[in-house]
């Protein structure tokens, strides 16, 4: 009786491990060359324990196969120690997303957060509470994680992601006491409160259609159809416009773009040319910030074939 029970143990345990985690994180800390040798040890211990708690543990309800995680990069850049155990810098936040029958990965974040301040003690585990602001470094990796479950559950399913973006609002609203900067809406109009406010904004629904039709009818299209999925692309594209009509310098959309413009670009180079005149014309409007990349899908002219393939950046 005791080994069976001792069996069912083991067995339940592997397979919580082996099922629970949904996400893969790698992280990065780099510190800057003139910090102490001890310093530079210590910040090691953070790249260890950040992976931990951000991979050990349990983000949603549903269970995950290992090559069903989704998997997305941070990396600290620690520019200054403030006192024994604090530090300031910078987070480069970056997500991309499997495109179906291709080993091509899409661009969804990639977002450089300059508000970077926590306190780190090497001898404490990092703890999370949902209820409560318990370290700023836990809250950060804790609302930059739902934020991405999110953003990947919206290209696969409409507005799907809202769960978590609540959930990062949550961890916005209960740092608004905390002294570190990133967390209040009076301090930037590009920070994680608009970033969290404008993705559960009922004013800004039709972006989170934007990212459902770009990616699933769009982009998981083109391998079967590659016209037929430009078209689902564009038409996200053009959504887009009104919320550059509602907000001109919303965050969000700002994000979006930010990310993308290469991929656009690649997705329109084997259009037809009255096409990508049209296209053109949309991105000058809402995205001037990277017209200089925009400005190579004029560059190619020739006639392109319908049956033409998707060309996208490596």
């Amino acid at each position: 009786m005791i080994r069976v029970l001792i069996s069912l143990i083991v067995l339940l345990t592997s397979f919580s491990i082996s099922h629970s985690q949904e996400v893969l994180c790698n992280i990065r800390v780099v510190p800057k060359s003139d910090l102490p040798i001890s310093d530079r040890q210590k910040l090691q211990t953070l790249q260890k324990s950040a992976k931990e708690f951000i991979n050990n543990r349990k983000w949603t309800n549903e269970i995950f196969k290992d090559e069903e995680r989704i998997e997305f990069n941070l990396s600290f850049n620690i520019l200054e120690k403030i006192s024994t155990d604090r530090y300031s810098g910078t987070l480069q936040v970056q997500y991309s997303r499997p495109v179906f029958k291709s080993s091509y990965y899409s661009p969804i974040l990639n977002y450089l957060d300059k508000e970077i301040e926590f306190d780190f003690i090497d001898t404490q585990p990092i703890e999370f509470n949902e209820n409560t602001h318990t370290s700023n470094l836990s809250s950060i990796l804790s609302f930059y994680t739902n934020i991405i479950i999110g953003l990947d559950y919206s290209t696969f399913r409409d507005n799907g992601g809202s769960i978590y973006f609540q959930k990062a609002k949550k961890i916005v609203e209960n740092a608004q006491s905390a002294p570190e900067n990133g967390w209040k809406a009076f301090e930037s109009n590009k920070n994680r409160f608009w970033l969290s406010e404008e993705l559960l904004d009922s004013k800004y629904n039709i972006f989170q259609s934007a990212l459902y039709n770009y990616h699933r009818k769009g982009l998981d299209m083109m391998h079967d159809d590659n016209e037929k999925g430009r078209e689902f692309i564009t038409e996200s594209i053009e959504t887009l416009r009104k919320v550059k009509q509602i907000n001109p310098t919303s965050f969000i959309l700002q994000i979006f773009f930010n990310a993308k413009a290469d991929e656009i670009s690649s997705i329109y180079s084997n259009a037809f040319q009255d096409e990508k005149n049209r296209i053109y014309k949309i991105l000058t409007q809402i995205d001037p910030a990277n017209i200089n990349k925009y400005n190579k899908i004029k560059e190619n002219n020739l006639t392109n074939s319908p049956n033409d393939r998707i060309s996208l950046p490596n």
